[in-house]
């Protein structure tokens, strides 16, 4: 029990050692921690500071060696800034020495002028004294005042310029006519040569081959009938003579005579020839010939490259295949019109649609006029207008003969492809020796008639320019006398279309220079 007791009473004050004991020793430990750790701060401040006193030493030395620099730059640069301050404070010096003298030079100047403008001055007086008294005594010799003698001087000044002006453009005129020429030449022939054409002179016969002789006597038919009711249905006389199967038919129109050849070609293939037979052949043959000249209008359209033309003009442009002129064959000479016009409108930058259009369309009016009165130009200018073609192809047709006078370039290179494609080697079948004869004979009836001094057979015959003497023809003789030659002309010659009579009565009046 005691033992116990004293147990319980040992243990807590033990405790108490222990605690005691620790908190000592825990004392101790953390006092000797913290000396050493105020040692080592210590120590590290005494480092810092060493380090920090040697960055300090380094940065001034540093500082002192930027200043040194600095110091020596602004020496160097102060130096160089009195050099050039000294140059040119010398420049200035010698400009203001420079400025001096020139000065002083110019003052001279101006002395010695102000004396030399003080003798001009004298000397224009004297002179314009001079003057006044030259002017009196020339009045007084010439007895013509200032003024009157001025205006005679420069009326002889006008007439000299004048006089030179008008060499100057005479000379002018004719080196543009002179260029004009080459350039014209050289257009036409290379339209020619771009544009060759071969010609074949049409006829007026056609020759039908028959199988036999013994189909002639079925043509003719019983007393005749038969070539009778051919003959009055196409128009066309058939003559069977002595040549050896064959028919030949004779008209001058050449859709009668195609439709009568197609007629007989298919009676001959048929057999059946009788006159109910024939009529209906010739019907047939008609609306044939109809579709042919349809079609050979198109064509021309298509091989042109004109387009949106009516489809009548269309009709009357297939009907010139059957159309001739001399043996031209019109539809030929029309298409070969038209691509001349164009290759000349190219080479002058002219439009050469419409150049192409007019060219092509230029003899339509061949196709009708032997069914309307009046020359074909003027047909053809009226069914252009009718079937609303442009002014300006309306004109080229118009214009193509000269019976008016062209106003735009493509009237007249429509003029000139029509007469190239006339006037081609084989193109026409009239002879040289006829066609001269004809225009000797249109010029001989002009100089027949008195006052009469000179005519001219022009445009291929169809116009005849007649020079009359104005001293001795006056202008109501001058209408009189055209009338006359007119009727003579009609009643002595023949010719295709129209001939135009031009009577030019005028006065020259002629002076020399020397």
């Amino acid at each position: 029990m005691i033992s116990t007791t004293l147990f319980w009473i040992i243990i807590p004050i033990a405790l108490l050692i222990g605690l005691g004991l620790g908190y000592l020793i825990r004392k101790l430990i953390a006092e000797a921690k913290i000396a050493s750790a105020e040692q080592a701060a210590k120590n590290i401040v005494s480092d810092a500071e060493r380090e920090a006193e040697g960055k300090k030493r380094e940065m001034i030395l540093e500082a002192k060696e930027e200043i040194l620099k600095l110091r020596s730059e602004f020496e160097k640069e102060s130096k160089e800034r009195r050099v050039e301050v000294q140059r040119l404070e010398k420049r200035v010096m010698q400009k203001e020495e420079s400025l001096d003298r020139k000065s002083e030079s110019v003052e001279k100047r101006e002395e010695n002028l102000a004396n030399r403008e003080n003798a001009i001055k004298k000397q224009e007086e004297q002179v314009r004294n001079a003057q006044k008294e030259q002017t009196k005594e020339l009045e007084r010799i010439s007895s013509l005042t200032t003024d009157e003698a001025k205006e005679q001087l420069l009326s002889q000044v006008e007439k000299e310029i004048q006089h030179e002006m008008a060499v100057m453009i005479k000379e002018a005129e004719n080196q543009a006519k002179d260029e004009a020429e080459k350039k014209a030449n050289r257009i036409i022939a290379t339209a020619i040569q771009r544009c060759a054409a071969d010609h074949v002179a049409e006829s007026t016969v056609s020759v039908v081959p028959l199988p036999n002789d013994e189909m002639k006597g079925r043509i003719i038919g019983r007393e005749g009938r038969n070539i009778r009711a051919l003959e009055t249905l196409t128009g066309i006389d058939l003559i069977i003579d002595d040549t050896p199967e064959a028919v030949i038919l004779s008209g001058f129109d050449p859709v009668r005579r195609e439709i009568a050849r197609v007629a007989l070609e298919k009676l001959i293939v048929d057999g059946r020839i009788h006159p109910g037979r024939i009529e209906e052949m010739v019907n047939k043959a008609k609306k044939e010939v109809d579709n042919q000249i349809r079609e050979e209008g198109e064509q021309a359209t298509f091989e042109t490259g004109v387009h949106g033309i009516h489809p009548e003009l269309i009709k009357l442009l297939g009907r010139l295949k059957f159309r001739t002129s001399y043996g031209q064959n019109i539809l030929k000479h029309s298409l070969e019109v038209s691509h001349l016009a164009g290759v000349m409108a190219a080479e002058l930058n002219a439009d050469i649609k419409l150049a192409k259009r007019g060219g092509l369309l230029h003899d339509i009016g061949k196709a009708v006029d032997h069914e309307m009165e009046g020359p074909h130009v003027a047909i053809g200018a009226e069914l252009a207008k009718k079937y609303k073609e442009s002014k300006e192809v309306i004109h080229a047709i118009a214009a193509h003969h000269g019976d008016i006078e062209p106003q735009t370039v493509e009237a007249v290179i429509v003029q000139a492809a029509d007469a190239i494609s006339a006037a081609r080697p084989g193109a026409r079948r009239e002879t040289l020796e006829n066609y001269i004869k004809r225009l000797e004979n249109l010029e001989n009836i002009a100089d027949s008639f008195e006052g009469v001094e000179k005519s001219f057979a022009i445009q291929a015959g169809r116009e005849v320019r007649i020079m009359v003497k104005p001293d001795q023809i006056d202008d109501a003789m001058a209408s009189s006398i055209a009338r006359d030659i007119t009727k003579k002309i009609e009643d002595e010659l023949e010719y295709p279309g129209q001939i135009k009579v031009i009577l030019i009565r005028e006065t020259r009046v002629v002076e020399y220079a020397k």
